[in-house]
């Protein structure tokens, strides 16, 4: 089976744009393979000022660290049905986000802890990690930045739009491309207006990509 990488994106702020530039890989993890009667699920902190947070499934604890934000748990065997997860401040029994979350036999899930603590909630997505053809990667792009107003990414100097008019909370299914080194660029959605340049974004074939946005617009340290 192939690898699953997460490539997450820094929402910044000049003039009245919102920018978008990548700034981390996170580590290769082996795709998991379900087996009968279980799915898999992953966990991900995406809410820019929560602190560290444990996560409960069906009130056990799977986290042996505080999962702080951008980090993500790997994926985790449970059993079909309706689970419930919750999300705590880390080392304490306060639950920020009490969520169930379907599982279907053979099925893989990624559950994002977004938008600002006080309004925190679960996003829930079915990962379908199917092998990309020969030559192709998969990828997929979800808008996770609160206050950021909705964006197209684009081919560079005008080029089609690859993921296009995506809000908060969008999401896209993952898309086959073509592997290879793409020159990217994020638009102020439904215009020309370049927000950002993504140069030298290198798709290696066989692999899943996740790219999110993340953070908060004007957002400063951490929070950026």
């Amino acid at each position: 089976m192939k690898r699953k990488n997460v490539i997450s994106m820094l929402a910044l702020a000049m003039t009245a744009i919102s920018l978008f530039t990548a700034c981390k890989k996170d580590d290769d993890e082996t795709t998991p393979t379900p087996s009968a009667g279980s799915g898999k699920l992953m966990a991900v902190h995406a809410s820019p000022d929560a602190p560290g947070v444990d996560l409960l499934l069906d009130n056990t604890k799977i986290n042996t660290a505080p999962v702080v934000f951008t980090n993500a748990t790997g994926y985790i065997a449970v059993t079909a049905g309706t689970r419930n997860v919750k999300v705590n401040v880390a080392g304490t029994s306060t639950t920020a986000l009490n969520a169930n979350v379907a599982i279907a036999n053979g099925k893989n899930y990624s559950l994002f802890a977004i938008d600002s603590v006080s309004k925190l909630s679960a996003l829930v997505i079915e990962d379908n990690l199917a092998a990309p053809a020969s030559g192709k990667a998969h990828v997929r792009f979800i808008h996770l930045s609160p206050n950021a107003p909705a964006v197209d990414v684009a081919l560079a100097n005008g080029g089609a739009v690859v993921f296009g008019n995506k809000s908060f909370k969008d999401f896209t299914a993952f898309t086959p491309l073509d592997a290879g080194t793409y020159d990217l660029e994020v638009r102020v959605a439904g215009t020309q207006t370049v927000a950002l340049p993504l140069p030298g974004i290198s798709l290696t074939a066989g692999k899943i990509y996740t790219v999110y946005a993340k953070g908060f617009l004007g957002g400063t340290g951490a929070q950026a």
